[in-house]
């Protein structure tokens, strides 16, 4: 057989389209068919592995072929030698990522790269750096996991308070602390911006024909979402409410997803309130920390506030689930409470829905205690002011500690 470029052409793209034993059994016959010599041929004008045609014509001789186990070759994922691998990647990264600002994907940024996390999981998480992957694998894991690096626009600086790296390192210790003792369940809570009730467009695409009014100058009401999230048990539960966001509001829905879920958590002693240090939520704020103090004595049950340090409250882990509210209904007309409560409440949030209700009992504002009474609140709370470590001797304010048994 004489060997053209054309047929040199075609019989390297035939094997190539071929697989396993086919294509041994295919090089076999070619090589039978070019005669004395062809396994020399094939290798030198083809490119064919000489051993590989000789399996071929063995198998060719002898009948029978040979199983190729591909199942079992390549190299085996990371996480199936270290199988805590991808959970410890996502105790490093969560204290420090934050979601997309504008609430239109459910993409995670963060501040770690992975040559740093790889650092960490040595130095953290007790790994040799012979035993993890490669920072190009950890950075694929990052994708796989869903967190994403994106620049940062140079548009305004970035504002950055004196102690925001201890309080970040602060909070991955008192969130590590949900993870290890089964007696502490973590809730991530905040609140979305107020939403406009009425014909209005949202900025969405929908499939069917949708005509919203010009303006939104006079919506029907307006509500505000606010969301308790359990990181650990991805659960999300919803309050809707037409009034304001106060510090009484705050602690009555604490109040109702306690009385409702409680019966769930037996073991619970001590819930950990993430937060960002809002003006009706913080801890100088003096009737939420007197409705936490009546909370906490009244159901026996030990709270630890722990804030997101200021122009950093993205990182509050409940901030994720608004994209996906938003993106649910911002193609549609919410001319109705009723209809903003029923796109909520078919989302979904890794693959569960959330519970959601509305909560129409109305709120005043600007109620506030007297130094006096403060201070006797103040007894009954412990601030992060003694520690033994400097650097989170001055962070009183953002963390907080409530136990049932104090007087």
């Amino acid at each position: 057989m004489e060997l053209t470029d054309s047929l040199k052409f075609l019989l390297k793209q035939t094997a190539t389209q071929l697989k396993g034993s086919a294509r041994r059994r295919f090089q076999a016959q070619t090589v039978i068919s070019l005669g004395h010599g062809g396994q020399l041929i094939a290798q030198n004008e083809l490119g064919w592995d000489r051993k590989t045609i000789r399996k071929g014509i063995k198998e060719l001789t002898t009948g029978i072929t040979c199983v190729d186990n591909y199942s079992a070759k390549g190299r085996w994922k990371a996480e199936e030698h270290l199988p805590s691998l991808l959970e410890d990647i996502k105790k490093l990264v969560d204290s420090q990522s934050q979601t997309d600002p504008s609430f239109k994907s459910q993409r995670l940024y963060t501040r770690l790269t992975a040559s740093k996390v790889r650092k960490l999981l040595i130095e953290k998480c007790g790994y040799s750096d012979q035993q993890l992957p490669t920072e190009e694998t950890i950075r694929i894991k990052f994708n796989d996991l869903g967190y994403r690096l994106k620049r940062v626009a140079k548009v305004l600086p970035q504002k950055k308070f004196p102690e925001t790296d201890a309080i970040f390192e602060q909070l991955a210790i008192v969130n590590q602390s949900a993870l290890d003792d089964p007696s502490i369940l973590r809730l991530s809570l905040d609140a979305k911006a107020r939403v406009d009730i009425g014909c209005f467009d949202r900025g969405g695409k929908n499939r069917v024909v949708t005509e919203t009014e010009d303006h939104n100058f006079h919506p029907k009401t307006t509500v505000t979402p606010y969301g308790i999230f359990l990181p650990e048990l991805d659960e999300l539960f919803l309050y809707f409410t037409e009034s304001n966001v106060t510090s009484d509001f705050i602690v009555d829905v604490i109040e109702d997803f306690w009385k409702s879920e409680s019966w769930r958590f037996p073991s619970i002693k001590t819930l950990i309130l993430n937060q960002d240090n809002g003006t009706d939520n913080n801890s100088r704020r003096t009737q939420f920390m007197k409705r936490i103090v009546e909370f906490v004595h009244e159901y026996q049950l030990n709270i630890r506030l722990a804030y997101y340090p200021p122009y950093h409250s993205k990182y509050n882990p409940i901030e994720r689930v608004w994209g996906i509210l938003e993106n649910s209904w911002c193609g549609s007309i919410l001319d109705e409470v009723a209809i903003a409560l029923e796109f909520a409440q078919n989302m979904t949030w890794k693959g569960k829905n959330p519970v959601v209700k509305l909560v129409t009992q109305t709120y005043e504002t600007g109620v506030t205690l007297t130094k006096e009474a403060m201070s006797a609140v103040e007894k009954k709370i412990e601030r992060l002011t003694n520690s033994k470590h400097e650097k989170f001797s001055n962070l009183g304010k953002w963390f907080v500690d409530i136990c049932c048994g104090s007087t």
